[in-house]
């Protein structure tokens, strides 16, 4: 049974080794990330190129998704590595200051005293620990503990309802946007971006980089979750991820699950693509099994529409990323048998302005009314594709391309299955015989079997979807 969601699999220590690499990939991975927060530019290249070539060995489409580390918004060292903060107690946090101890700490993020003012809260450790600012003097921000705890070396620093001004592009995430490019990498998440200009900055330097990957918002500031902030930065990137962790430090973790469902329907008006991020199965780090809650979170996030469910520490450092995504993968299938379709609900109140949209469309209505076997979409950029994906007609969409490129980047597309064709001439019945060939090559379908076919004439111009064609698999061969 086919899965229409995807599973993203980070990648780290306990996920670098040939052999668990390759049952994850078998397992399901479509998408593996590397997280630029940790290892060498040579790491995350050997990476990539071990997980194409395992890719390739198992028949698997694997994307690579390159995920910048963004602003260092956190505390210094502590003397002893870690100091314990009791409620009441007075603490400061000094940005000139080079070694903590129980009274005050240094600061990565210089810019914090100019950022904050009396009344502020500041959340530490992803909120395990909250500090209300009582006065700013210089550089050093007065606070007293309202939670306290233990905190440790380099913890992150959150503001209640945001407002912190650090910049979504570090100087080392310009010098990983090349790396990015020079492993051509598929995505690439930027950390932090509070509007689409942030977006528009990080596609520019990686395009100068020689790279064409697909740009990921990660939506983890109150900032950028505001309407016309998130619509802004929706429309400079190609897709979003949710990510509930620092997101939920900000706006409160009550807040989270409806701005899911709100950033995913929203996604998927806009044609753009979405990743549901953190802690999805964390007790999979040292549990061989989910706990009930992590399966009615994956599963809901299916029922949402998200193109695809992430694992961060689950698979990059865990005990068994193999058992986590095969759990993720059950999960999500099961969700899947029970979604509803709504077609024709759904294409009331659209307006489609341009013909090849006008065409994905066609194609969705006619499959679900006919009931065909699959839809084939012959694209050399993968926009056909993507449109019909936004919305749900239970037939699977196989996106036939010769561009290696595109067949990558389908593979984080919900209900998209990518397949390669090689025919680059112009003759278009020699076209649609060869991506009939290969459906039935792959066990899609077989003679008898109607599907729906969409192709742009002239034959390989990006962009140029005009037409759709219902065949019955092996009626022209017969001819």
């Amino acid at each position: 049974m086919l899965r229409s969601t995807k599973i993203v699999a980070t990648l780290g220590p306990a996920s670098s080794s040939p052999a668990i690499l390759e049952r994850m990939i078998r397992a399901g991975v479509d998408v593996a990330r590397l997280n630029f927060s940790h290892g060498s530019s040579e790491e995350h290249l050997a990476r990539a190129e071990l997980v194409k070539d395992i890719g390739r060995k198992v028949g698997r489409t694997v994307a690579i998704m390159c995920d910048l580390q963004g602003p260092k918004i956190r505390v210094g060292k502590f003397q002893g590595g870690q100091v314990t903060l009791q409620k009441g107690q007075p603490f400061v946090l000094d940005a000139e200051c080079e070694l903590g101890d129980a009274q005050r700490v240094g600061l990565d993020y210089k810019d914090l005293p100019s950022d904050v003012g009396e009344g502020a809260v500041l959340l530490l450790d992803d909120g395990r620990i909250v500090l209300d600012v009582v006065e700013v003097k210089g550089s050093a921000v007065h606070t007293l503990v309202r939670h306290g705890g233990v905190l440790s070396d380099h913890k992150g620093i959150n503001r209640q309802g945001g407002g912190l001004t650090a910049p979504a592009l570090t100087p080392k995430d310009i010098e990983d946007i090349r790396t990015a490019a020079k492993l051509q990498a598929d995505y690439l998440a930027v950390s932090f971006p509070k509007s689409g200009s942030d977006m528009y900055m990080a596609k520019e330097l990686l395009r100068a980089a020689g790279g064409k990957a697909m740009l990921i918002a990660k939506i983890e500031r109150a900032e950028a979750v505001a309407e016309a902030a998130l619509l802004d930065i929706m429309r400079a990137c190609d897709g979003i991820m949710v990510a509930r962790g620092d997101l939920a430090v900000e706006v409160g973790d009550a807040s989270v699950p409806a701005l899911q469902k709100r950033m995913i329907r929203m996604a998927r008006e806009e044609n753009k693509l979405t990743i549901t991020a953190t802690q999805m199965m964390e007790s999979m780090i040292a549990s061989p099994t989910p706990t009930r809650a992590e399966v009615s979170d994956v599963a809901n996030a299916v029922l949402d529409g998200t193109d695809a469910v992430m694992l961060s520490a689950e698979s990059a450092s865990g005990k068994y990323p193999v058992e986590t995504i095969e759990a993720m993968d059950r999960i999500c299938l099961e969700a899947e048998q029970t979604q509803a379709l709504n077609l024709d609900a759904d294409f009331l109140n659209r307006v489609f302005t341009r013909v090849d949209q006008s065409i994905a469309m066609g194609a969705l209505f006619t499959a679900f009314h006919l009931k065909v076997k699959a839809i084939a979409s012959l694209t050399e950029s993968g926009s056909t594709a993507l449109w019909m994906s936004r919305l749900n007609c239970g037939v699977p969409i196989y996106a036939l391309t010769s561009q290696t490129s595109t067949r990558y980047r389908c593979a984080l597309m919900r209900d998209v299955y990518p397949l390669m064709v090689r025919y680059v001439g112009h003759d278009r019945e020699e076209l649609l015989r060869e991506a009939e060939g290969v459906l039935v090559a792959h066990g899609v379908v077989k003679d008898g079997d109607l599907i729906v076919i969409t192709i742009g004439e002239p034959i390989g111009k990006a962009g140029g979807t005009n037409t759709m064609k219902i065949v019955r698999v092996g009626a022209h061969l017969k001819g």
